[in-house]
């Protein structure tokens, strides 16, 4: 279970993470604003585009601790820095889950709708893998039923179906998995790279469901 949660735990396949010890201009340059989410949002489009190497995520999380400040942005940002470096680490980061869990409370306390949710969405995955010694708010129910009202208030963005489908993966509740999976691939061409490698890998997991393709829109009067 902890190596399912290493691998979640940024919320996005494991990616990149090279050895090299330069680390990217584009991260440098965000970390030069003293702004921990454009640290974090230059981190994330670096591992999206599968560029990112152990230098950066050390990095980013040591430029995001140096400038903390109690805002639902920075919390998050915190939150996401420090995921990354876990899954980095693996087990030899597990001691960092709790801050990963802190950080997105904590965000999710100070704005629950910033970035859509991005919070609660991270809060609910991380619920639902990581194993209960490590965390003090929340279990695997708690993360289900996080990811489920997200999905029920914010349908419109599609992370939360795919969350949401691996979350029921995760749990092997391949049947409850096939709506939220669907939904999710019939919008894949707006998802990132990353996310739709995990989409392909939630649904080999759930044993390739069949999809129906979504009807098409009727014209206007």
């Amino acid at each position: 279970m902890l190596l399912l949660l290493i691998a979640a735990l940024g919320l996005l396949p494991a990616c990149g993470g090279g050895a090299g010890n330069v680390v990217h201009p584009s991260l440098a340059e965000a970390a030069s604003e003293s702004d921990a989410l454009a640290v974090a949002d230059s981190l994330e489009a670096l591992i999206a585009a599968g560029l990112d190497t152990s230098a950066d995520r050390d990095f980013a999380y040591r430029t995001v601790r140096a400038h903390a400040v109690d805002t639902a942005a920075y919390c998050y940002a915190r939150a996401v820095v420090t995921g990354r470096l876990v899954q980095q680490k693996g087990l030899l980061g597990a001691d960092k889950v709790g801050e990963v869990e802190h950080y997105a409370r904590r965000s999710r306390q100070l704005d629950a709708n910033f970035r859509d949710g991005a919070a609660t969405r991270m809060l609910g995955t991380l619920y639902v893998v990581a194993p209960a010694a490590l965390l003090r708010h929340g279990d695997s129910e708690t993360g289900i039923e996080l990811l489920e009202e997200l999905v029920e208030k914010r349908p419109d963005v599609l992370e939360n179906h795919l969350r949401l489908a691996e979350g029921y993966i995760a749990l092997g509740d391949h049947d409850a998995a096939k709506a939220p999976l669907c939904t999710a691939a019939n919008g894949r061409s707006r998802l990132r790279q990353d996310d739709q490698a995990l989409l392909t890998q939630l649904f080999k997991d759930a044993g390739h469901p069949r999809c129906e393709k979504p009807s098409a829109a009727k014209p206007a009067p």
